[in-house]
């Protein structure tokens, strides 16, 4: 199993679509996926047509035994998606509530990592859709991801939300036995505005080395998408969204990540 992590800590910036959209083009070539919604507002839960407020079990199930997780605990919270290669492990807003626990148990790290070794066998990759907030969380989805994907809405405000992720990078890097991968990807771009086409230059800039050269154009038929519960490809595989995560998958796929100083 190959796993990806999707982050940034700032939200709007298209995690959860580009989460899907990748689940999406994998499953599609046969490969079997599980996507993991680790945001207490459980945009990707939602995405599938579950509720996250009415839910009676969630990956939230996963972090309730002091950092260990039973044996086939994972699998029996998995919930199928409008996808037959996608299973999803659902949010719920109990999430919310795990900062507060944090302080009282020791392990909690890395349960998503072991809840994802339970899977490893079933599944050839897992992509996890992060929440916008540095905590155990987040601390989670990085630990256990082979390589992160960081969405930037190309806004001038977004950078700074860019410059928290990197830095955030930074320190978990120095718990790691080897430092992280990642990729910076353009989202929402809009080449008739000024902010996108100036926002795009600075990235291309500053990040040269781990930025994806293409972008994610704005594009009405990925909310279509999101509005059916399918996923982009499903919906519409001719769309300039999904051209693009087409062709974003490709260069992730195909080119060897190495690790970046940061």
């Amino acid at each position: 199993m190959r796993v990806w992590a999707v982050a940034n800590q700032k939200g709007g910036v298209g995690k959860t679509t580009t989460s899907i959209a990748l689940a999406g083009l994998l499953a599609e070539a046969g490969k079997r996926v599980v996507v993991v919604d680790l945001d207490p507002h459980g945009s990707m839960t939602s995405y599938f047509g579950y509720d996250p407020d009415a839910l009676e079990h969630s990956v939230y199930d996963l972090f309730l035994h002091q950092g260990q997780v039973p044996q086939g605990l994972a699998a029996q919270l998995l919930l199928p998606t409008s996808h037959p290669n996608i299973a999803l492990l659902p949010a719920t807003t109990a999430l919310a509530t795990l900062e507060r626990q944090a302080p009282g148990q020791s392990g909690l790290g890395l349960v998503i990592a072991r809840s994802l070794a339970q899977l490893w066998q079933d599944y050839d990759y897992a992509i996890i859709d992060s929440p916008p907030i540095l905590g155990v969380l987040m601390v989670n989805a990085l630990a256990a991801s082979q390589q992160l994907i960081i969405p930037v809405q190309t806004e001038h405000l977004a950078l700074k939300g860019l410059e928290r992720m990197v830095h955030t990078l930074r320190m978990i890097n120095r718990s790691r036995q080897q430092e992280l991968p990642f990729c910076i990807v353009p989202t929402l771009f809009d080449r008739r505005t000024q902010a996108s086409m100036s926002t795009l230059r600075v990235l291309r800039d500053v990040y040269p080395d781990t930025l994806w050269q293409g972008f994610v154009p704005v594009d009405t038929r990925l909310r279509d998408a999101s509005r059916a519960g399918q996923t982009p490809s499903q919906f519409d595989e001719k769309s300039r969204g999904v051209i693009a995560y087409r062709a974003l998958l490709k260069h992730v796929l195909t080119r060897q990540l190495a690790p970046q100083a940061v």
